[in-house]
């Protein structure tokens, strides 16, 4: 996994490099306008100022943690710990069950270990669709050593010794905060998600501060925007620091917007169709809105909304490699066929939801896709027979051009 991640890092650096991309190694700060300024503590061989016309930030986060839990990197760990953690706890507390949780609990107990989870709001996987989200308990929890406590808050954490000492983590109730229980476990992750890291970059010498949670407000071109709401001159903000959509994926995504408008054509990235996946086994994927999400615009909007859905169970391909256990939705404009937002828990579901994400980006409506052709046997005919379930009010058409419709042998 080491040198897995080396070749990663190498190749990127190559690539940069036979781009023309010089890098420089350092913390960079804004010392002024179009001016940042880098180094490294004790190190007077390492550091300057660079000037540019457009100055990109895109430092990132960092795992979150809530207040009062103490960090010790053995026991105590977040995500970054648990990626080179040396030993293998046989129960594991994982405070939260979104991406991160549900990621590590999979490799956990893959492992052999036993899995808690402490969440604080009502439903487990509390981001995801509801139907999935049960789906996906039903198939990735239940079945394996792995139990939760919901409404529930880790209000004190108290680290161990690996092998040797528990950690102690009180729970109490989330709405009456009345202690609930005790529970003595040999690792707790802390998987609560991550926070931006803006801290240190200069940005009162531009005239800019971070919200309450450390987000660089910008624009929905990624300019960053002052203490008066006013644009900054050739500066942007782009992946986890902005808050827009924390997902590595879709900072690669503004910062190409970023670089088209600073080349004279205009761009804005659409980010209800920017993808989200949960690698477990078997995966989730998503992309727009949920189906109450979906619900709550509808009612407000006055839209008359309407869900498709399928399984697995149907598809060759799952069944030829036994992994059948998975499901399909779509939920949709029943009007106008408009893909408000696509789910799938499965076999490479990641890679599935690609062709929906596709198809909200170009606005493509469901009597669009729904005469697309997939090919057999493939996973992919999950969402074939998928869109093919969809029903609107609009006229059937499809998505071919009258001069794509004449075979090539007779053009």
């Amino acid at each position: 996994a080491d040198q897995l991640a080396k070749n990663v890092a190498k190749n990127l650096g190559n690539s940069l490099t036979s781009l023309g991309v010089d890098m420089l190694t350092g913390n960079g700060k804004l010392v002024a306008p179009h001016t940042v300024e880098y180094g490294l503590p004790g190190r007077v061989d390492i550091g300057g100022r660079v000037t540019g016309r457009n100055v990109i930030i895109a430092t990132g986060s960092v795992p979150f943690v809530p207040p009062g839990i103490p960090i010790d990197g053995k026991t105590v760990i977040t995500s970054d710990h648990a990626l080179k953690l040396e030993w293998l706890p046989e129960w594991v507390a994982i405070i939260g069950s979104g991406y991160i949780g549900l990621e590590f609990s999979d490799v956990y107990t893959a492992l052999g270990s036993e899995v808690t989870f402490i969440e604080a709001l009502p439903n487990i996987m509390p981001g995801f669709d509801r139907e999935i989200a049960k789906m996906a308990e039903r198939v990735l929890i239940r079945p394996r050593k792995i139990d939760y406590h919901t409404n529930a808050l880790a209000t004190k954490v108290t680290p161990g010794v690996p092998g040797v000492k528990p950690v102690v983590i009180e729970l109490t109730d989330f709405n009456t905060k009345e202690k609930i229980d005790e529970l003595e476990v040999d690792a707790c992750l802390v998987a609560t998600g991550r926070a931006p890291y803006t801290n240190g970059l200069g940005l009162g010498s531009v005239n800019v501060e971070t919200d309450r949670r450390g987000f660089v407000p910008v624009t929905d071109k990624m300019e960053v925007l002052d203490k008066d709401g006013k644009k900054v001159p050739g500066l942007y903000c782009i992946g986890d620091a902005n808050g827009k959509y924390m997902l590595a994926h879709a900072a690669s995504a503004q910062g190409i917007s970023v670089v088209e408008n600073c080349c004279g054509r205009e761009h804005v990235v659409n980010h209800l169709a920017v993808p989200a996946a949960c690698f477990t086994h078997p995966e989730v994927s998503f992309v727009g809105l949920t189906e109450d999400q979906a619900r709550e615009k509808a009612e407000k909007e006055g839209l008359e909304i309407a869900v498709a859905k399928t399984s697995f169970k149907a598809n060759s391909k799952a069944l030829a490699e036994l992994e059948s256990d998975g499901m399909a939705k779509m939920i949709y404009n029943k009007k106008t066929g408009e893909i408000l937002g696509v789910h799938i828990f499965g076999l490479h579901a990641a890679d599935l939801i690609h062709e929906a994400s596709n198809a909200i980006a170009t606005g493509q409506t469901v009597n669009d896709i729904k005469f697309n052709v997939h090919a057999h046997p493939t996973l992919s005919e999950v969402l074939d027979e998928l869109f093919k379930q969809a029903h609107t009010d609009a006229p059937a058409k499809t998505a071919a051009s009258a001069a794509a419709k004449v075979p090539t042998s007779a053009k």
